[in-house]
């Protein structure tokens, strides 16, 4: 693992497939690095939905003094569109859909057939094979893993993921890209949860049995890692950011991949199916309504 950079670049063009809150949080960090963005989404819809999100963002960001001038003058680089016919001059395209492999797969294909033969193609799952996707594409030396964090403007950390058929010349341009956006950039090799997700689930599964076991409520394990362990914020806390839906799918992942250290507690698993997914479902395990 490394967190070496060398010097800085952002590409021009950038292709981010799925506006939700990860794609727009992709979005709004190339925008305000200088980028030319087009967002793709699902429907027309989802389109002005992933545009209103990331305009909320770059308000927050010059409300702040992040960035100045008008929000005009930074949504004037942004498109939000259903249509793929503007890729062909686009430098890297990222996927940012759900993390399901199927799904994903589909999505680095599209993307793929639309891009140039000198585009660069990148993934934000946190936890799936990047040599596995790499398998499902013709241009296999073009494509990494790049894995935000929620929230991307805020978070200063990008997992880059080398696949054994990224290309050297990716490898590098990966982590210009991440210093670029004024974030740092954790080099890893492809592997299950690769390193930030397979830590991070591991210590909020273990938080979730203790919850299940009764050893200490949720408030009370989330202040004994932010207090004793300087963590920013508890395990359980960010768990209902990230949603407990998402969670439950990267843990029975490592669990297939890793054994039954990851095996989803039961209180996961019935919170997920009674709905209680975190903040996007207003109760996780704390109470957001």
């Amino acid at each position: 693992m490394s967190t070496e950079t060398t010097t800085s670049t952002v590409p021009g063009t950038v292709a981010v497939l799925g506006g939700g809150r990860m794609g727009a949080g992709i979005a709004h960090a190339f925008l305000t690095a200088g980028a030319r963005v087009t967002v793709i989404e699902i429907d027309d819809d989802a389109a002005q939905a992933a545009r209103g999100r990331i305009e909320n963002d770059l308000t927050a960001s010059i409300e702040r003094g992040k960035i100045t001038g008008e929000l005009s003058d930074w949504t004037d680089k942004l498109t939000t569109t259903t249509e793929d016919s503007g890729l062909g001059q686009c430098e890297l395209a990222i996927e940012a859909v759900p993390e399901s492999w199927d799904l994903k797969v589909s999505s680095l294909k599209r993307l793929e057939a639309a891009l140039p033969e000198t585009g660069w193609l990148a993934s934000n799952t946190s936890s799936l094979s990047i040599d596995g996707l790499a398998e499902q594409l013709e241009r296999p030396e073009r494509f990494c893993g790049l894995h935000f964090f929620n929230p991307v403007p805020a978070s200063k950390l990008v997992e880059v993921v080398i696949g054994a058929r990224t290309g050297d010349e990716l490898k590098d341009l990966a982590a210009r890209w991440v210093v670029g956006l004024g974030k740092t950039a954790v080099t890893v090799a492809d592997a299950p949860g690769f390193a930030s997700s397979r830590l991070g689930v591991a210590i909020a599964l273990e938080a979730i049995r203790m919850v299940e076991d009764g050893v200490a409520s949720p408030e009370d394990i989330d202040n004994a890692m932010v207090l004793g362990y300087k963590f920013p914020i508890g395990p359980l806390a960010l768990t209902d950011i990230v949603g407990l839906d998402v969670r439950l799918g990267i843990a029975e992942y490592l669990q297939q991949e890793l054994g039954e250290r990851f095996a989803p507690p039961q209180l996961m698993r019935q919170m997920v199916e009674d709905g209680h997914l975190g903040q996007k479902s207003g109760k996780g395990f704390y109470d957001y309504s």
